[in-house]
């Protein structure tokens, strides 16, 4: 197992190992850790493939942000980049100022996906706030699957969905 070891590490590791970044420094030494004190090379992997996942989630929940805006009618615009799903939500409900926003809001997703049922929820929650000081949320440019997550859901949350057009193209047989 020893000599599989040797010949089976990225010896070239070591000389990057400075310009790594310090996550990735921390799964390669827990890696190592779990193989050499437990002496299973699988459980290693499988405990650094999900160390590195919660790494990721926890970096892509930094990522969203929200632009904001108000148009001519006095609608406030939530524009929403960066994926929304259980590791931004809390980042996510604390863009909106519920008690300062006008009376209808738009929260436009054209650059966002809701991606699993802690973002739906996050949906639901913001929108219940907005309601209970009397004002009206829209949800715009919603990806095909995250309206099919919206309506798997039906049953727990109500949102008011702002239905966008449906492009079709114009061929010309010439």
């Amino acid at each position: 197992m020893i000599m599989v070891s040797i010949g089976t590490f990225e010896w070239a590791s070591f000389s990057t190992i400075n310009r790594m970044p310090n996550s990735d420094i921390f799964v390669m030494v827990l890696v190592t850790l779990v193989t050499v004190f437990l002496h299973n090379l699988a459980l290693a992997v499988i405990v650094g493939v999900i160390i590195a996942a919660l790494v990721f989630a926890w970096d892509n929940a930094k990522r969203i942000r929200a632009r904001k805006r108000i148009d001519e009618d006095g609608v406030k615009h939530y524009e929403i980049y960066g994926p929304l799903f259980f590791g931004s939500v809390t980042v996510f409900n604390e863009k909106f100022d519920v008690l300062n926003d006008p009376e209808e809001i738009i929260i436009d997703f054209a650059e966002s996906r809701v991606v699993d049922m802690s973002a739906i929820e996050a949906l639901n929650k913001i929108t219940e706030r907005y309601s209970k000081v009397g004002k009206k949320v829209h949800l715009q440019h919603l990806s095909k699957d995250c309206i099919a997550l919206l309506e798997n859901a039906e049953a727990i949350i109500d949102v008011n969905v702002l239905e966008d057009p449906k492009y079709k193209l114009a061929v010309d047989n010439i």
